[in-house]
């Protein structure tokens, strides 16, 4: 997606150890109509997949989740990451490393919103080591239900989560892929 391409070559910070800060875009300030268009890609990507619901992580992937659900007109699930007094035992727990939040985070979805027999398509802001994403896979297994397809916008490829997800044996489709974050603070992507 060139749009994204071309605002993450104009604003985006390479801050080091793997880190893109991209926040006049998604992660504080979000261009809701860049993701409309990110959304609508996907429905247009994973039309074929047949998705009954989109599941994302909190906070940041609800952004692009939330346009991909609208475009395919499907309810957005998104995975807490601290339990609220409303959500009721029991809940589906998986955890995962959190690389900018440097610590494990614990990933949790009511029973109520995830059903044996959804066709579940996961969008998130980021593919990098892919450990976030293998967790709500994990949490679509232990609904019962089926995993049709993953979605990010940014995939760094060189943290090696595509290949982490390999056993998913399901479409992933990144909008933006970088190569490479080089210590001079360029990004090298995937042309």
């Amino acid at each position: 997606m060139e749009d994204l391409k071309r605002r993450i070559r104009q604003e985006g910070r390479n801050l080091g150890q793997g880190i893109l800060k991209i926040d006049s875009v998604i992660n504080h300030q979000v261009d809701a109509t860049l993701m409309l268009e990110a959304g609508a890609e996907f429905a247009r990507q994973f039309a074929g997949v047949h998705p009954t619901r989109v599941l994302t992580a909190e906070v940041s992937g609800i952004i692009p989740a939330m346009a991909t659900a609208y475009a395919m007109g499907l309810p957005l699930v998104y995975a807490r990451k601290h339990k609220p007094v409303t959500m009721t035992e029991p809940v589906f727990v998986e955890f995962a490393p959190s690389h900018t939040k440097g610590g494990e985070v614990s990933l949790m979805v009511s029973p109520e919103f995830l059903h044996p027999g959804d066709r579940v398509l996961i969008i998130d802001d980021f593919l990098a080591t892919g450990q976030t994403i293998a967790a709500m896979a994990r949490i679509v297994e232990s609904a019962g239900a089926t995993l049709v397809g993953v979605g990010t916008l940014v995939e760094k490829s060189f943290e090696g989560g595509r290949e982490a997800l390999v056993d998913l044996d399901v479409p992933i489709v990144s909008l933006v892929i970088i190569d490479e974050m080089r210590s001079n603070g360029s990004i090298i992507f995937d042309e």
